[in-house]
């Protein structure tokens, strides 16, 4: 065959192979590539009290967990806290692989050191995947010995299709878990663990002169909501493990494979207002434990001990609580973080004044003691002003919501 010839036969060849990795795929093949990509969506809302299921959609699909497998990483650390095996004051040293665990992460160095009580607060709300190894190593020795015994104490609780292959929720293929297995250790951790439980709460905490926030953004806006747990990787979509109460009925909802964090977080809602419209057979009333404020004028220890705070919000409609703003002349709060001392809660309060400047004329810093942590709070607003304080604060990326009374 001539030179010419071959060439063009050659060429020919090429633009048909070019031409054919380039043509669109065949509807049916870009039908079962798109499917190949989309994480299983999944839902399932449980009353707290009783376990009983109210709605379920795809609960015993198995899906990933993400970082709601910190829920188990945290499980066992409460209860290594009750048997004695660690205190909240422990400082646990970090391994380098620890510190090379990817983000979200507290940027940890090898060497340097966490109390276990930092280390909660840092799962509940940076959900840092360094400090979860650290909990992890200190419990179980290594991540994949961890693991097990996570995954062991998961079929003790009834999870009958969850396995954990490490501490974090990072990706592994072979990690798996329900909606139904969620909504079962979100029911564990309330129930087992109430006197941990308030951590869940936590939107914030201090570190290292910094305040870092948390991501579960829903907390700030719903109301009765109290936790417990947000994840998410590429295979798992957006996850969210909830808890609520209202009128002292507590439930629970589980979203897995949301597509985006906002509409996870709305059908969280969507399912808790469909649970408490619902009749059912009422829970066990949850104790109320009332707060006690200590602000700046406090008198003596015996006076900031003992003074009950008339701040604890009521659920109500949002045109009646905006009608009740508009009544309430200075008569609010504006809360900004909850801390773990009494000290960091003060500049928490006193930071926020200064960067509101002129909204926040008038307004005293105040300290919320709630179960073990300090809520730190400016006092003293007109409705109109809090809200608009609150606005100025979530702008800035900094969480806040108004508070009626002092």
């Amino acid at each position: 065959m001539p030179l010419l010839a071959r060439v063009s036969t050659l060429l020919l060849l090429s633009l048909t192979i070019v031409a054919v990795l380039l043509a669109p795929l065949p509807a049916s093949a870009r039908r079962s590539a798109k499917k190949a990509w989309t994480p299983v969506a999944a839902e399932i809302l449980m009353d707290a009290h009783s376990g009983k299921v109210l709605r379920a959609h795809n609960a015993d699909r198995l899906t990933y967990p993400a970082s709601l497998t910190k829920m188990m990483t945290l499980m066992l650390t409460f209860e290594a806290l009750d048997r004695g095996a660690l205190r909240l004051n422990q400082r646990l040293v970090v391994s380098r692989h620890a510190a090379s665990m990817p983000p979200s992460r507290l940027w940890l160095a090898p060497g340097s050191t966490i109390t276990v009580e930092q280390a909660i607060l840092a799962l509940v709300t940076r959900s840092a995947n360094d400090v979860a190894v650290v909990l992890g190593e200190a419990l179980g020795g290594n991540e994949p010995a961890f693991a097990k015994k996570m995954t062991a104490r998961a079929r003790r609780l009834g999870m009958r299709h969850t396995v954990f292959r490490n501490a974090s929720g990072l990706p592994d293929r072979l990690q798996r878990t329900t909606a139904r297995d969620m909504a079962i250790l979100s029911r564990a951790l309330i129930r087992s663990h109430a006197k941990y439980y308030a951590y869940f709460k936590r939107r914030s905490f201090d570190w290292q002169g910094d305040t870092v926030y948390g991501h579960n953004r829903l907390m700030a806006r719903y109301p009765g909501m109290d936790g417990i747990k947000t994840g998410y990787i590429a295979a798992s979509g957006f996850n969210l493990a909830a808890s609520a109460v209202r009128d002292g009925r507590r439930l629970i909802a589980v979203v897995l494979g949301g597509h985006s964090a906002a509409a996870r977080d709305d059908r969280v809602a969507d399912l808790l207002d469909a649970g408490f419209k619902r009749r059912t057979s009422p829970s066990r009333p949850a104790p109320v434990q009332p707060d006690l404020v200590i602000t700046k004028n406090s008198a003596s220890t015996a006076e900031r001990s003992t003074a009950v705070s008339v701040a604890v919000p009521s659920v109500k409609p949002a045109a009646t609580e905006a009608a009740a703003r508009k009544s309430a002349g200075g008569s609010w709060s504006i809360q900004v973080g909850a801390f773990a001392s009494h000290a960091a809660a003060v500049r928490s309060a006193r930071d926020t004044a200064k960067r509101l400047g002129s909204l926040a004329a008038g307004a005293s810093p105040a300290v919320i003691r709630s179960g073990g942590l300090y809520k730190a709070r400016l006092t003293g607003f007109p409705a109109a002003t809090a809200d608009a304080a609150c606005s100025a604060l979530k702008t800035a990326g900094r969480g806040c919501f108004p508070v009626r009374g002092g």
